[in-house]
């Protein structure tokens, strides 16, 4: 994809619809120098941003990315192009953007895991090692599989776009 290009078109397409680039900015919801960033080639919009951004200016999102308007042939073929750039550009692969919303999530909620922990530690205090250990084995598991679903239940929204995330984190 040629950044530059694209820049090009987004302007020309803002202008076209007679938006200032903070009008074109809020109905997308971004700021006007954003807007600038992009029309001066310095940045692509933001992959979410695309679908909104081509019914704003009245484009697909293939000819967003292609920098033109396109006939049905070259839609076709740049629609190909465009996949296969868009991967290749891709800045995370699977297991990566896996790994970073796993990271995520034990980041943001360390506070849970250590409450668990000190709860645990307080009940150990009060009981002896068989009472203990009758008590955490079978609780440590319920807690430990409720945190680890409420993690990948996180992760999975992330990861695959799940239109509704989980409000609690």
């Amino acid at each position: 994809m040629d950044q530059a290009k694209v820049g090009k078109f987004i302007a020309q397409l803002r202008k076209e619809r007679g938006l200032t680039q903070e009008e074109l900015g809020q109905k997308v919801g971004v700021t006007n120098k954003t807007v600038s960033r992009w029309e001066n080639g310095n940045y692509m919009p933001d992959i979410e941003l695309l679908v909104p951004l081509g019914e704003i200016l009245g484009v697909s999102v293939n000819e967003l990315l292609a920098g033109e308007r396109l006939d049905d042939a070259a839609f076709r073929r740049q629609a190909d192009e465009n996949l296969v750039a868009a991967v290749r550009e891709s800045s995370f692969d699977l297991k990566e953007r896996t790994d970073f919303f796993k990271k995520k999530w034990l980041r943001d909620n360390v506070w849970l895991i250590a409450v668990s922990i000190l709860v645990g530690t307080a009940v150990s205090v009060k009981l002896s090692f068989d009472e203990l250990w009758a008590l955490i084995s079978p609780l440590w598991i319920v807690v430990f599989c409720w945190l680890r679903n409420r993690m990948m239940a996180y992760v999975e929204g992330r990861v695959y776009g799940d239109p509704k995330p989980p409000r609690d984190g």
